[in-house]
């Protein structure tokens, strides 16, 4: 197969949290990858996508992780930082994909063919397998940064915004991986705040 039809899988895990970074992975399988269960990693046990994510790292052609920070994340808007962090993915692979399939319907700004896809992560194996990369990498870094915040339980729910997340915001205020940009952390502004 020529290096010119290599095609990339995109996609990003963590938008809907209140805290933490946002990830995003690009996936190139290469036409003799046949990794069995891939698939949108919701939809998938923690211990599947561990397993699949080692699996993928050792089969793929190419991958790449990347994130956008808490800062860029409430500078940007959720969305622009999500595309950004796609956008590094995709710069780190070591190959040039002949095109990048991104999940969802907005694109990153690439020099690379693009074509969004409603429903990717379920519908493309690349795609379901950044996502799967995407959504490892940042669970992994929600548990590194739950050793220097554990009043938060962010080993619980990865900072998306349950009750308990809820009601530890509320009792020890935000915190500097908090995004005060989200309007559940937004109106806690004004109370005291916990670095």
């Amino acid at each position: 197969m020529h290096e010119t039809d290599w095609i990339g899988g995109v996609d990003e895990a963590g938008r809907g949290p209140l805290a933490g970074p946002v990830y995003a992975a690009c996936v190139i399988l290469g036409p003799d990858c046949n990794i069995e269960g891939l698939a949108d990693s919701k939809k998938l046990s923690e211990s599947k996508r561990t397993y699949l994510a080692a699996l993928i790292k050792h089969h793929a052609k190419a991958w790449a992780i990347a994130s956008a920070s808490v800062a860029e994340i409430d500078h940007l808007n959720i969305l622009q930082a999500s595309l950004l962090a796609m956008k590094r993915a995709v710069e780190r692979l070591p190959l040039i994909p002949s095109i990048v399939l991104v999940d969802g319907n907005q694109s990153p700004r690439l020099n690379c063919p693009m074509k969004t896809i409603i429903k990717g992560d379920s519908l493309v194996p690349e795609i379901s397998a950044a996502s799967i990369l995407a959504k490892t990498a940042r669970d992994a870094e929600m548990l590194r940064l739950h050793k220097h915040f554990p009043v938060y339980g962010l080993n619980q729910h990865k900072g998306y915004p349950t009750k308990a997340h809820l009601a530890a915001l509320r009792q020890h205020g935000i915190s500097e991986i908090h995004r005060r940009s989200f309007a559940p952390v937004s109106a806690l502004m004004g109370e005291h705040t916990h670095s």
